[in-house]
């Protein structure tokens, strides 16, 4: 425990550093500090530029407190979206696949609520993957590959929910990123090739040999990409649609695999 005295001194170093929350984000830290040194470094990085997830080891998610290493893509608060529209899609689902998984956020965050779910997940990235096993319950996977290639073929025919938070910025606007993003998050989580949308055509011209009948694919995007997004949708052979919260700026697309072909 700090005395109340440091709080403001942090404060002044952070908002200093163009920190729009300097308050905020200087009681997180001063409560995670365990000694002045770790104090030291950990506003000391915060000052250079290093996301605030990074500088705590962690990130809030769905009430749930996800280990965040550096160089891990950090969650977004947007994707809590993504998992309200996959728990409300298929609130049955048994089995459930995290791709694309970063930090395993998602998948923790499913399995925090679907009692006894199979838990899959997989990212190319061995610094996430790593991550991620921290996270995911005892009772789920983590793959190391290229999207499905990673995947065991057993899971063929029998997901409920892939969640697949692939990358979506046009490789053009990735150096108009934060630099919090830019320069410490990696590429492969946020270039999404030309028109940002070349991992997720990927996704969605497999994605359906792999969905049970019923499931759902769900993915983030923009708003104005959402177009294109859902005839890739379209022409995989599931049924698109579009959600989309203005109080989080998140659109997601979810894809149905149908009951019947």
């Amino acid at each position: 425990m700090f005395p109340s005295s440091e709080l403001s001194g942090v404060v002044g170093r952070l908002r200093t550093a163009g920190c729009v929350f300097a308050e905020d984000e200087a009681e997180l830290i001063l409560a995670t500090a365990r000694t002045p040194a770790e104090l030291a470094v950990m506003v000391g990085r915060r000052v250079d530029g290093h996301p605030l997830e990074h500088v705590l080891g962690w990130a809030e998610f769905c009430g749930l407190r996800i280990a965040v290493d550096d160089g891990v893509f950090v969650p977004r608060r947007r994707t809590e979206f993504l998992v309200r529209q996959a728990l409300a899609a298929r609130p049955d689902a048994g089995v459930v696949v995290d791709l694309c998984c970063g930090s395993g956020a998602v998948g923790a965050a499913l399995a925090s609520v679907l009692a006894g779910v199979e838990l899959h997940a997989a990212d190319v990235d061995p610094a996430a993957v790593r991550c991620a096993r921290r996270n995911v319950p005892e009772r789920g996977r983590v793959y190391e590959g290229d999207l499905f290639a990673a995947l065991p073929d057993g899971l063929r025919g029998r997901i409920d929910i892939l969640a697949a938070n692939v990358p979506y910025v046009p490789t053009e606007e990735v150096g108009l990123l934060p630099a919090e993003a830019r320069v410490h998050e990696p590429l492969v989580a946020l270039d999404g090739g030309a028109d940002g949308l070349d991992v997720l055509r990927r996704v969605t011209g497999e994605a359906g040999k792999w969905l049970a009948p019923g499931g759902v694919l769900l993915f983030e995007t923009s708003e104005r990409q959402a177009a294109d997004a859902v005839e890739a949708v379209g022409r995989s052979g599931l049924v698109p649609r579009v959600a989309v919260s203005d109080e989080l700026y998140a659109t997601v697309v979810i894809g149905v695999k149908p009951d019947r072909p």
